[in-house]
């Protein structure tokens, strides 16, 4: 089925949007994460009355506004895309898909763009109580946006709440509280809200050392590290936890996913947790290699996050191919059986199911109802599987291995980093000793690329990982891309490219003039 599909054009849609989503995550973090720390510093000036809390207020304020308008930009484009490059799917899942998109453009970003207007032109204008709730109100505004767009990605991970319609072939949802309330949803929400609150705790720890280490607005930034070390220690501690539950919905949901982010080609009982490890660049699926040249582990521990279990048996990129492996999921009903099929069962499967779906159209169209009523039974049957029928092999499941793997790592290992270095900035900015450790000032800054590194390295797991599906084993990439010229999406590859490079090289350059400029003087009006 996938004789006539231009490699080209997919390669170029999927790389379109990667660059989009990779640069609209640049500035979403930091928007989810100050949106709160300045809500949290007005309320202390509102509380105390003290106007230097004020000033402090309205520094990081204007940062957040930079940061906000260029990341509204990029994230239109992204949403536009789902109609120009991937309409198949739009058409596939548009009534499922669309819906959280809606709510998130209907409620979340007016809430948002209605109290921001108050939150920066309101100072003097409106009570110290109702512009302090306008600044809540914001933060949480830019949350809830986060919200929608979280469960419409974690759908395509878990497709939950949802039934096919054979007369219009389209899904479309049955039960929107499945789809909100997916244990995927509930965690990437978390977990990527969390992420963001880190980001933004390190943003300012960052600045305000660079300001300790010139000498310039020390109060500021003594003020400043106290609210960004709470806020980003807590949330550096939830987002280990989220990241557990996270991990354990991969398990449960995505098991090559998590064969990818481990390394694990053959699975085994009492499976280790991969501490440090380097890929055999060469290894290849079923080639009975060793999967790492060098590697350290926890024993037994991956079968226990995943698990919940220390001696379950935790499949591996082999294991998922050629199927039969016993499942280890809290409650075995018949699809988690089936998820253990093997992929050449499952390609069979979704061929079926296609199959059969062509033959109820026939059978619509003359009319025959015996016949469509067996048609449906057979597409009912084998619908979990439908997207399989696309693939011409069942290597074809397997995401990239080492990216995976070494993206999961490198965002785990920083996630570690991060609690301890606000566990010690803290520390000794209570202590009244933080200014003397010009080693941790400068740690601290330098620390601001590296959140960046470990953010995106997150969703590099997310998507990645799950490769080659859109909709988790029932649209493959290569079935959801439009049907349009590879040269036009080659061209706007390259414009977005130039145009998001800008707008990053415009803020970072606005950025740092204002905080150069530092915060206004006498911030009590």
């Amino acid at each position: 089925m996938v004789e006539h599909i231009d490699i080209t054009l997919i390669d170029w849609s999927r790389a379109q949007f990667a660059l989009t989503a990779i640069y609209h995550w640049i500035f979403v973090p930091l928007t989810l994460g100050l949106a709160f720390i300045v809500a949290i510093m007005e309320t202390i000036y509102v509380k105390t009355g003290n106007p230097e809390w004020k000033k402090v207020t309205k520094f990081w304020m204007t940062l957040f506004g930079i940061n906000f308008a260029i990341g509204v930009a990029t994230g239109i484009i992204l949403e536009f895309q789902f109609g120009t490059n991937w309409s198949n799917y739009s058409w596939f899942v548009g009534d499922i898909f669309g819906a959280p998109l809606a709510i998130e453009g209907i409620m979340a970003f007016f809430l948002e763009s209605t109290f921001i207007a108050v939150m920066f032109f309101g100072w003097n204008k409106v009570s110290k109580q109702f512009h302090l709730t306008a600044s809540w109100l914001t933060a949480i505004g830019a949350n809830l946006s986060a919200l929608w767009i979280l469960v419409a990605n974690a759908w395509m991970q878990f497709p939950v709440g949802m039934q096919f319609n054979p007369d219009t072939t389209r899904n479309e949802m049955v039960d929107f509280w499945a789809v909100l309330f997916s244990p995927v949803a509930v965690n990437k929400f978390l977990h990527t809200i969390s992420s963001g609150y880190v980001t933004a705790s390190v943003f300012v720890l960052g600045i305000s050392a660079w300001f300790l280490l010139k000498k310039r607005h020390t109060l500021l930034a003594q003020r400043s590290i106290l609210v960004a070390g709470i806020f980003g220690l807590a949330s550096s501690l939830f987002l280990a936890f989220t990241g557990d539950g996270s991990a354990y919905q991969v398990s449960q949901k995505q098991p090559m996913k998590l064969a990818a982010m481990e390394g694990l080609y053959q699975g085994r009982q009492g499976a280790g947790l991969v501490a440090f490890g380097i890929l055999d660049p060469s290894k290849q699926q079923g080639d009975g290699k060793e999967a790492f040249l060098f590697k350290v582990e926890f024993p037994k521990l991956l079968s226990f996050l995943g698990y919940r279990n220390p001696d379950a048996f935790v499949p591996g990129v082999d294991n998922i191919i050629s199927g039969g492996y016993k499942p280890q999921f809290d409650h075995v009903d018949p699809m988690e059986q089936a998820r253990t099929f093997s992929a050449e069962e499952k390609i069979i499967r979704g061929k079926k199911a296609v199959a059969a779906l062509g033959a109820y159209r026939e059978a619509k169209a003359a009319d025959d109802r015996a016949t469509m009523d067996l048609a449906l039974q057979e597409l009912k049957a084998n619908f979990p599987w439908f997207g399989y029928a696309y693939l011409n092999a069942p290597q074809s499941i397997i995401p990239n291995v080492p990216l995976t793997f070494y993206s999961f790592h490198i965002m785990v290992y920083l996630g570690f980093y991060f609690i301890l270095l606000f566990t010690v900035v803290l520390y000794l900015a209570v202590k009244g000793k933080l200014e003397h450790q010009r080693w941790l000032l400068w740690l601290s800054l330098w620390t601001i690329p590296f959140v960046y590194l470990a953010s995106e390295a997150g969703w590099v797991v997310a998507e990645v990982g799950r490769q080659p599906w859109v909709i988790q084993d029932l649209m493959p990439v290569m079935a959801a891309v439009s049907k349009i010229d590879a040269t036009s999406v080659i061209i706007t590859f390259w414009l977005f490219a130039a145009v998001f490079t800008v707008l990053l090289i415009a803020e970072m350059m606005i950025m740092i003039k204002q905080i150069k400029l530092g915060p206004k003087d006498g911030g009590t009006k």
